[in-house]
């Protein structure tokens, strides 16, 4: 007779599904990244940065919330656009509740009423995120922000939050365990992202060319990890192919004896020596794709769903 092992049982284990949503360029990836205390999303200044649906766990004690990172909801301008805002639809019917996060100071917009619309529709969970606090000169606007936006829908919590300085993360955080129902933990306690090492090395690249490269040209990069693998010596080989829609863009990227992209590799490399815990050999190449925003085949390639293209 096989002997009896202790098995320690959590009981009081709780989780939430929670979508992170919002406008463009509201901070939606930096408050991700701070609540983990790890970065999983990229961030830059330029609105649409988050491309895809990207999973975060946190875990604490008895409460694990698994967060998903949204594009910013927008009005579509190609098939990639069209893919982004399915995902955030996406997104919001299938958690336990959402995070809405706005801009301290900002008026209501059209993309917020339209997201606030949809959880009335579905009497959704939502705790609301008034975020970069810090940059709110008067700080008596806030007030009146948060009547507003209370107003339109009953959320469960308004939290005021800086997601640069940390001000007020450890409340939203309280708020958002309060929302987690019985039934286990989906993830191993140190689960903190569901993104593949090859995607996660592409978004950093990526993160780079929005930081270094002005006006629209980001926009039309797209980044595809083509190898990655460990060497007998401890390093990380990683070979990626930056897409870019025009010549003239390539030549940008490239820059001047090759120096744009030379400094687009060295801040990627120490990102993801930093992250990855090894030493990284990472090699660059740039390619022209015309129009590769709405060809669905190039965009399938890269990694997007295309059941998301259908109309």
């Amino acid at each position: 007779m096989s002997e009896l092992k202790n098995i320690e049982i959590r009981t009081d284990d709780k989780t939430a599904f929670v979508a992170i949503v919002g406008r463009p360029n509201v901070g939606k990836s930096s408050l991700l990244n701070r609540m983990l205390g790890q970065k999983v999303a990229i961030v830059s200044s330029k609105p649409q940065t988050t491309r895809t649906r990207i999973m975060g766990v946190l875990t604490e004690e008895a409460v694990q919330l698994v967060f998903i990172d949204t594009p910013g909801l927008m009005k579509p301008r190609n098939r990639l656009g069209d893919f982004m805002v399915r995902s955030v639809s996406e997104s919001v019917s299938g958690v336990d509740a959402c995070l809405l996060v706005v801009e301290a100071g900002q008026r209501i917009s059209p993309a917020d009423e339209e997201l606030i619309k949809k959880f009335r529709s579905m009497d959704m969970p939502a705790v609301l995120a008034i975020n970069k606090i810090d940059l709110l000169q008067d700080k008596t606007v806030l007030m009146a922000q948060i009547a507003a936006l209370s107003a339109q829908y009953n959320f469960a919590a308004v939290v005021p939050v800086s997601a640069q300085t940390g001000d007020g993360m450890r409340d939203l955080v309280d708020e958002l365990e309060k929302l987690a129902m019985p039934g286990g933990h989906f993830f191993d306690d140190d689960t903190l992202t569901d993104q593949p090492e090859r995607v996660l090395a592409g978004e950093i690249v990526r993160e780079k060319l929005l930081r270094l490269l002005d006006k629209e040209i980001p926009h039309g990069v797209a980044v595809a990890v083509e190898r990655m693998r460990e060497q007998d010596n401890g390093t990380t080989e990683i070979h990626a192919t930056i897409f870019c829609e025009r010549d003239s863009h390539k030549g940008i990227i490239i820059g001047k004896n090759g120096s744009m992209l030379k400094k687009v590799g060295t801040y990627a490399r120490q990102d993801m020596e930093a992250f990855f815990g090894c030493k990284i050999n990472l090699q660059l190449w740039v390619k022209v794709k015309e129009g590769w925003r709405d060809s669905e085949a190039v965009l399938r390639s890269l990694g997007y769903d295309s059941n998301s293209f259908d109309a």
